[in-house]
């Protein structure tokens, strides 16, 4: 009799990496960009304050999610096994490293070769009297009639400090006491104060750039804010607080009104970070730490400059030749040929991949359609537009007695509610119908979908997308768009609005795979289809691209469908909790991120190869809440020559020996490099130089 085969239990906890470490992981990715010389010197300063705006934001949502569940003595536990003390505990000790290697980064290589292109920070201490005295002037005039200086003793009880700013802790000397006040460094004044320009060194003509920290022009000051007082000494920090909030919908009679008040409370929210100068003394350390109220193991003490995020600023000085060139997006020949975008749609379906192919084409869709006599109903959803969007000003002026507008603003994306509100009000004083979803969901789907009198019927055109109706995010964010006229497309796109919008219990769809419907047992069911292929004896193939993988059920399914012999590819730019290349498990899983000078942000799925291939795009990341507490949407390409398009791209990503690192099965990413005779295969420069 034979010996039955164990099963692998597929739920085991060492079968999954953690999430949260996978993503500090991510962002070390990131800052490994800042030591890239491939990069231009400006974009690699970029990347160091990318890398500090990311960490801002993990502490703001997830630690502080991670600190309730301590704190409320919830377990939640995840796939990996971890507790949330754990989880804290190794975030803890990882940043710590993380801050040492971005400050080395910083000061010990950027800076120094800024300075050899003439563009210097200039320590406060360094300058001449006749420049301490200038600058002395300029903050007399500029600076300290923002500053509001508050005393910190029995009589004036510890301000409250807003979350990310920039702050100065102050001793004073006052009658043989030491006593504390902050003064905060105003969002209002720009980081870096700019000193008069010398002449370039040697034979340069180009002037010098020489900037001096505003906290330091402050520190040097500070008598003019606490006259007749002994300035003793003082120190740098930033606190980070919980910026996360949880709307009831149910029960908020006026969504807009019940998210800004809530925003008000991001700023309030509780302490879950304190980053302060190394230079601060331990006594007063923990004295801020005591009255702040923030654990221990959340205190970092890191050589100055704090907040790093500033630097961003620096990409904005007139060094375009520090700087990668701006790339020219390219209008594909049917949409340049064509008397209008609804022609060229007619004629085909048309596949854009942004920022190579240009965005110009989806405002021109709108706009036309806004502007387009014929045109009966436009109807979208708005999840993150931006500042100025040509998108909203189109739809604005839309609204008329024949034309429907109907828009499904998403007021709960996170980080950008406030814009989000000020153009919904905006454009619900302009007559246009506004509505904000359904309770508990975010909407997440890219959607846009016209309704046009043409002879004596109508026609409908749809855009769908996998990135946000954002012109400035679409320079630097890869995604792609795609119109079709396809009527079971578009009727999916007028069945999903009428769900949205109204009380349409819409849960099956002709082509579509919607969350949180049908989009999770579509992808579990594509899957099981080549794992069965396999299983026969049949070539079997997937291939994906995603920011994150971290869904469970989705996890485990491409684990049995690798026991099963399916090949399977994946491009995972962030989060990844899979573990490649486990013997019995995930034999034959490879998984590759790619970071370079775009962030890649597409979604794919490729399901199979030759004649019964099936290739998705869609606006859905595989984590669990995508899948079950978003309105996202997956589409099918119908054309080969588009599904032959993307299958290019992935094959290029998985090769990319410039920008790719390989996932390994302990969870480490190892850089992929060329062979010794190669170049390096940069997919990212292949695609500017060749196109999509």
């Amino acid at each position: 009799m034979a010996e039955a085969v164990e099963k692998t239990n597929l739920s085991d906890p060492s079968l999954y990496i953690n999430r949260e470490l996978s993503w500090l992981a991510f962002n070390e990715r990131v800052l490994a960009q800042a030591r890239d010389g491939r990069h231009p010197l400006l974009d690699r300063v970029r990347f160091v304050s990318i890398s500090e705006t990311n960490l801002d934001e993990f502490f703001m949502i997830r630690v502080s999610g991670l600190q309730q569940q301590v704190a409320a003595e919830l377990p939640n536990p995840v796939p990996d096994g971890m507790t949330p003390e754990e989880q804290l505990s190794r975030i803890s000790d990882i940043t710590r490293e993380f801050l040492a290697r971005q400050r080395e980064i910083l000061n010990g290589e950027l800076l120094p070769a800024l300075e050899e292109e003439g563009i210097r920070i200039v320590p406060h201490k360094s300058l001449t009297k006749t420049e301490k005295r200038d600058l002395r002037k300029r903050f007399a005039e500029e600076v300290l009639p923002v500053l509001t200086p508050l005393a910190i003793d029995p009589a004036h009880p510890f301000p409250h400090i807003s979350n990310l700013s920039l702050n100065l802790l102050v001793v004073i000397e006052d009658e043989g006491r030491k006593v504390m006040a902050r003064v905060k460094v105003p969002t209002s004044i720009d980081r870096f104060m700019r000193l008069p320009e010398k002449p370039g060194r040697g034979d340069e003509v180009r002037q010098e750039v020489r900037l001096v920290r505003v906290e330091e022009v402050i520190a040097a000051n500070l008598d003019e804010l606490f006259p007749g007082k002994r300035i003793s000494a003082s120190y740098v920090f930033q606190v980070t607080r919980n910026a996360d909030f949880v709307i009831e919908e149910d029960e908020a009679g006026d969504l807009l009104q019940a998210i800004e008040d809530e925003l008000e409370g991001r700023w309030f929210g509780q302490s879950v970070r304190l980053v302060v100068s190394d230079a601060m003394p331990e006594g007063v350390r923990e004295w801020l730490v005591d009255n702040l109220g923030v654990r221990e193991n959340t205190v970092y003490c890191v050589p100055e400059p704090i907040g790093l995020a500033d630097f961003e600023d620096l990409t904005h000085l007139d060094r375009p030749d520090l700087l990668y060139p701006p790339v020219t997006p390219r209008v594909p020949q049917e949409i340049r040929s064509a008397r209008s975008i609804t022609q060229a749609i007619r004629q085909g379906d048309i596949l854009l991949y942004h920022p190579y192919d240009s965005f110009n084409p989806v405002v021109e869709f709108v706009r036309a359609a806004a502007n387009d006599p014929n045109v009966l109903a436009i109807k979208q959803t708005l999840y993150r537009v931006g500042s100025n969007s040509p998108i909203v000003e189109a739809l604005s002026e839309a609204r008329d007695e024949q034309t429907q507008v109907a828009v499904l603003v998403e007021l709960k994306a996170r980080f950008d509610e406030e814009p989000n509100i000020v153009w919904a009000r905006q454009l619900e004083a302009r007559g246009v119908h506004v509505a904000y979803g359904l309770v508990g969901l975010k909407t997440h789907a890219k959607i846009c979908l016209v309704v046009r009198r043409e002879g004596s019927g109508l026609r409908r055109y749809v855009h769908l997308g996998t990135g946000n109706y954002n012109p400035s995010t679409a320079r630097l964010y890869t995604d792609f768009s795609y119109f079709t006229d396809d009527p079971d497309l578009v009727e999916d796109a007028s069945d999903l609005f009428n769900h949205l919008t109204g009380y349409s219990e819409q849960e099956e769809y002709k082509a579509l795979l919607a969350a949180p419907t049908t989009m999770r047992d579509g992808i579990l069911r594509l899957i099981e289809e080549q794992a069965e292929k396999a299983r026969r004896g049949e070539s079997a193939r997937i291939m994906g691209k995603a920011n994150s993988l971290t869904d469970p059920s989705i996890i485990e399914a491409l684990y049995e469908a690798s026991q099963a012999g399916v090949k399977i590819d994946l491009v995972i730019r962030g989060i990844c909790c899979l573990r490649p290349g486990l013997e019995g498990v995930s034999d034959n899983i490879r998984v590759v991120s790619v970071v370079g000078r775009f962030l890649e942000h597409a979604r794919i799925l490729i399901f199979g190869e030759g004649r019964g291939e099936k290739v998705y795009l869609g606006s859905a990341d595989l984590m669990q809440r995508n899948l079950d507490r978003r309105v996202e949407q997956l589409f099918p390409l119908r054309q080969k020559h588009h599904r032959d398009k993307v299958r290019r791209l992935l094959e290029l990503q998985l090769s990319d020996t410039a920008n790719g690192w390989e996932l390994q099965p302990d969870g480490d990413f190892v850089r992929l490099r060329p062979q010794e005779d190669e170049e390096p295969l940069d997919s990212q420069d292949v695609l500017i130089r060749e196109g999509f």
